[in-house]
Order: structure tokens, then C-alpha cells, then sequence
């Protein structure tokens, strides 16, 4: 994260304090279970809550320097900004995750979680957290830790959860007990050898389950530098994000073709072949898409930041690439049936030269142009030239004209007629 982007962070975070109140995140994780940083998938963060407006700056990514920032607290929505804007700075600055967790204590009611891919990870300021550490020969320590700060060293397997209900949350009373058995569980996982993003993933379905503190949110692997981005965030402002613990999507187990809830309702089976939908639920979608694997596909859009198109895009050439290879031509049909249909809104068609694959690195670069004047889908093709419609307008208007000086010369012509018989 340079200077530019630290910049444009603040931006987007005063522009989130002006129009959005005083929630926050209520459940922050933080897994590291490879400190080394050798394992793609071996440091991996997340935020939650009952309460809206749950969006990125909740869990922000640093794809550079592999470092996350979780924030919430109970503190005004001004304090907490400027909690975060003062720790990103020291991070940018090459601090430690427990120098930078540690601004929080600066600010009244807030909390900052750090974790980092290498440097440990630490819980400052206003928290009710549990740090797990399990040690090399299988040992699971769960230390409570409540205000101050809390630090996992750097070259440590282990954990930090915060949890806390939020106000009308109908599980209240249900935080403490959560808190203690989901560090408990995740420190089994790290000793039995889970990776990190798969124990986010699970640490947060049992948290929305079992207390209620549901709402993305999402995850962030720090290693291989992904996000979830805003696939569970919320659309618009003061709304809640998606339920963690609900069913997200629909996929074909053969081809891999898949429709996202609630449009789900209406499938049962593949479209392709036939074969019988299988249901994944939003918290194993979050593993899904933070994990790096030899199977998995690296889908980058460009041109647009539009809501939605990333995550769209990414299953829709994810299903493409699995049935048809890394064809470009196959790909730029797939996305093009999918603004055809309304799936995709916002950005004009693509062609195969718009497709830039990698099949040795799978990965996939789609170059979209956004359409202008706010439109939504693109003009139809249609298969006349734009001259021929031209003339066909042309005599229409001729025609209409000549209806209406017959229906306003009506009387004069039938004497005329008339007259001449």
C-alpha cells in the first residue's frame, strides 16, 4: 500500500463516515497458521456483525505488504476513522502489527485488530478477545485478554477473536460462551493441521450460527493477497450485509455453472446437463473464494468498478475455463450470454481479443468498457445495417405523414371526387 493508495484509503473512509452511522463490526479473526509465510493460505482474517453497513473498510487488505486491518468498536464512527487512517499510516510506515494494533488505546471505545502474513498479529484498544496459541508440539493455549492490547509474536501459530452482540441482536447473551468454544475449536483445527483460510471460513459460520453476529463482512487471505470484496457486503447503505450462515449459490458438481440466491430458488438442476444442483452455503463460499490452490482460478476484471461485476465475472469464467478450457472465444460468450441476460448490467459486450488468458499461471484478465449516460445494457445487434433502418424510418414517416393529410383533407378530397363523377 504506497502513499497513493493510502490516500485514496482515507478518502473512501471520510466518504463512508458521512453517510454511514455509527456500527461496526462485532466479530474480528484473526489465523495464522503458518507464520513463515511459505503457505498461500496460511494467514487469513475476517470481520462480522449483526448491525449494517458492514462494508471493506471493516477489513481492510494490504495486497503489498500482506497485512489486514479489522476494525470495529463502540466508540463514534469519527473517532474510529481516524483510529484506522493513524494505524495504516504506521503500518505503511513498517510497524509491527501490535505498534499498529496498539493506536487504538488513543481513541475512545475502539478496536483495531492486525494480522500480518510473517509479524504475528495483535487486538488493541476497547476488546473482549480470546488469543489462542498452539505450539509446535500440539499444546493449545486460550488466554482471555479484555482492553489493552494482546499480541500472537511473530513465528507463532495461533489466533485472535474478538466477539462481542450487538444491540437488538435477538442471540444477545450469547457472545461469551461463543467467544470461549470458537477459539477452542479454532485452536484444534491450527493443530490439526487445517490451513488459515479454512479455519476463518469455519470460525465464522459457528459465530453466526451460534451467536447471531451474521452479517458480512468478509475475509481476507494476507498471504496470497485476496478479498472477498463486497460479495457479502451490504448493497446499499444501513442495510445489513448477507447472512454468513445462509445458502449463497447453487453449482453444477459436472460443469461447474452456478446461480446465486435468490435466483437459486428457481433451479434444481443444471441448465447444461441436467445434473442436480448442489447448495454452498455463504461461509464455505468465503473459503472458497479467500483459498489458493493448484485447482484454483485467478479472474481479474477491468475498466469497471461497478458492484457486483467482480464476483460475477469470477464464477462466470470460472464455469466457462471448466467446461471449455482457457478458450477466450468461449469465455466472450459466456460473459456476453450474461448481459444478454441481465446478469451482468453496466458494461458493454466483449470479444475474445477483451480476453486476456493464462492458462500457466491460471488466470484471466477481462477488459470491459463501462456503458455511458448510465446506461445498463448495451444497444441491441441487430442483423440490418443502421442505414437500412434508416430508410425504413424514412418511409414510415412518409407514410404517416400522407395518412394525415388524408384524415385532415378527408372532405375536401370526397367533394373533389365526387364532383368529378
Amino acid at each position: 500500500m504506497n502513499k497513493n493508495r493510502l490516500i485514496k484509503a482515507f478518502i473512501f473512509l471520510v466518504t463512508i463516515l458521512m453517510v454511514v452511522g455509527t456500527s461496526a463490526a462485532t466479530c474480528n479473526v484473526v489465523v495464522i497458521t503458518d507464520p513463515t509465510g511459505t503457505d498461500p493460505n496460511g494467514a487469513a482474517g475476517g470481520s462480522m456483525s449483526w448491525a449494517t453497513n458492514m462494508f471493506q473498510s471493516t477489513f481492510i487488505l494490504s495486497k503489498e505488504k500482506h497485512f489486514c486491518l479489522l476494525s470495529g468498536g463502540e466508540g463514534e464512527s469519527s473517532t474510529r476513522i481516524q483510529a484506522i487512517v493513524a494505524s495504516l499510516a504506521k503500518l505503511e510506515n513498517g510497524a509491527t502489527p501490535s505498534e499498529a494494533a496498539s493506536t487504538a488505546s488513543s481513541y475512545s471505545g475502539i478496536r483495531l485488530v492486525v494480522g500480518s502474513a510473517t509479524q504475528g498479529a495483535a487486538v488493541g484498544g476497547d476488546f473482549n478477545a480470546y488469543l489462542v496459541v498452539v505450539s509446535n508440539n500440539g499444546t493449545i493455549t486460550v488466554t482471555h485478554y479484555s482492553g489493552g492490547l494482546a499480541v500472537l509474536p511473530a513465528g507463532s501459530k495461533g489466533a485472535i477473536i474478538h466477539l462481542r452482540n450487538s444491540e437488538g441482536n435477538p442471540q444477545a447473551g450469547t457472545a461469551d460462551t461463543v467467544r470461549l468454544q470458537t477459539a477452542e475449536n479454532i485452536g484444534k483445527m491450527i493443530r490439526d493441521g487445517y490451513n488459515a483460510t479454512y479455519i476463518v471460513g469455519k470460525a465464522m459460520e459457528e459465530v453466526a450460527r451460534d451467536s447471531g453476529e451474521k452479517h458480512g463482512g468478509g475475509g481476507v487471505n494476507l498471504v496470497s493477497g485476496v478479498t472477498t470484496g463486497d460479495m457479502f457486503t451490504p448493497e446499499n447503505l444501513n442495510e445489513t450485509g448477507y447472512s454468513m450462515d445462509e445458502a449463497f449459490y447453487k453449482v453444477c458438481p459436472t460443469c461447474g455453472w452456478r446461480v446465486s440466491y435468490p435466483e437459486a430458488d428457481n433451479y434444481q438442476t443444471c441448465p447444461n446437463d441436467g445434473a442436480t444442483l448442489q447448495t454452498v452455503y455463504a461461509y464455505d463460499a468465503l473459503i472458497d473464494a479467500i483459498t489458493v490452490s493448484n485447482s484454483s482460478l485467478s479472474v481479474s476484471t477491468y475498466g469497471t468498478d461497478a458492484s457486483g461485476i467482480s464476483e460475477t465475472t469470477k464464477e462466470l469464467v470460472t464455469a466457462s475455463v471448466k467446461k471449455n478450457g482457457y478458450d477466450a472465444t468461449a469465455i466472450a460468450k459466456t460473459l456476453n450470454s450474461a448481459i444478454d441476460s441481465g446478469t451482468l448490467v453496466g458494461v458493454n459486450y466483449v470479444e475474445p481479443k477483451d480476453i486476456n488468458v493464462k492458462p500457466g499461471s491460471r488466470a484471466v484478465g477481462v477488459y470491459y468498457k463501462q456503458l455511458a449516460d448510465g446506461r445498463t445494457s448495451p444497444t441491441w445487434n441487430l442483423p440490418v445495417s443502421s442505414s437500412f433502418l434508416n430508410i425504413v424510418g424514412n418511409i414510415q414517416t412518409a407514410i404517416g405523414l400522407i395518412l394525415v393529410l388524408l384524415v385532415l383533407f378527408r372532405s375536401t378530397l370526397i367533394k373533389s371526387f365526387l364532383k368529378k363523377r
